[in-house]
């Protein structure tokens, strides 16, 4: 267990990817300003901590969402000495009411996707659902995005079964991994590579991930590697589906031509002195996507705007 004691702690943590999945991000930067704002919560003091988190990662847009968030709610707060206290409170209860809503958003995402699973049980056999990255309860409050239908399945007794895609270069499926065979669901872990293969010969049904910034026009930013799956799915007709909650959508962002893609470092890829493109996300456009889960329901990507409020 990760113990953050202060704002750089938090900051740290999001950069060097210790904290991963957008809605974990999102609430622990909330927290992350509460924290810095422990011996002094000064507008000053405010300003610096939104900055400071702001800077660890372009992509999720939950990092920047929950800091908006935060700095409306703190900013209310007029400057003074007992002001500051009030802030430095009202800064844990808005961190804390981040991470609530996270945990029922999500185990409503679980039970929107779970009538997708019902839908595809034949018999006996057990649902196949592939999924990318990490998008469990370890990058999220509790329950996860795109892992919290499958959970949800299990807990109904509806027979289920996950191909974990290993997700290069920092092998995240290994996380989903452990946490299914921690929660006693029936898993495999396949090379990324892999997933068109198994499409191709009928072994999954549909492909459930999660999102770290999906566009006002339903393009999504997810981990890289998620396009193709996407394009492989559709070549196979087998149904893609984005699990987030509403926090994820960016409706400022037109498509996904604007969401910035984070260049991560050439060393995580091992490759010496050997010229190196490592992006951490690609986006997989509208028109490739089945359908968005959220906590609201699931609608077509391409009709986000009714969510819109």
């Amino acid at each position: 267990m990760l113990r953050l004691g202060s704002l750089e702690d938090a900051a740290h943590a999001i950069r060097v990817m210790q904290v991963r999945g957008a809605p974990l991000i999102g609430a622990t930067a909330a927290y992350g300003v509460a924290l810095g704002l422990a011996d002094d919560a000064s507008d000053a003091r405010l300003a610096q901590a939104i900055e400071t988190l702001a800077a660890t990662r372009p992509t999720a847009v939950n990092l920047h969402w929950a800091l908006a968030r935060m700095q409306r709610v703190l900013q209310q707060v007029p400057q003074g000495r007992t002001a500051l206290a009030t802030r430095r409170d009202m800064a844990w209860n808005e961190a804390r009411a981040i991470a609530t809503e996270d945990k029922a958003a999500n185990a409503a995402i679980g039970q929107h996707g779970l009538s997708l699973l019902r839908a595809k049980r034949r018999g006996d056999r057990p649902i196949n659902v592939m999924t990318h990255c990490n998008a469990g309860r370890l990058a999220t409050v509790e329950h996860g995005t795109a892992l919290a239908p499958v959970y949800a399945a299990h807990a109904a007794g509806l027979p289920v079964h996950v191909w974990v895609s290993e997700t290069r270069p920092r092998n995240q499926g290994l996380l989903t991994a452990w946490e299914l065979a921690e929660a006693g669901v029936p898993h495999t872990l396949i090379a990324d590579n892999a997933a068109g293969l198994l499409m191709m010969q009928g072994k999954v049904d549909l492909v459930i991930v999660g999102a770290d910034r999906i566009a006002a026009n339903g393009d999504t930013a997810n981990k890289v590697g998620t396009y193709l799956k996407a394009l492989a799915a559709r070549a196979h007709g087998v149904p893609f589906y984005v699990a987030a909650p509403l926090s994820t959508i960016d409706f400022t962002c037109a498509s996904g031509a604007a969401i910035p893609i984070e260049e991560r470092a050439a060393e995580e890829l091992g490759a010496g002195d050997v010229p190196v493109v490592n992006p951490a996300f690609d986006v997989t456009p509208a028109d490739l996507i089945s359908g968005i889960i959220s906590e609201r329901g699931i609608a077509a990507a391409g009709a986000l705007g009714q969510w819109q409020s």
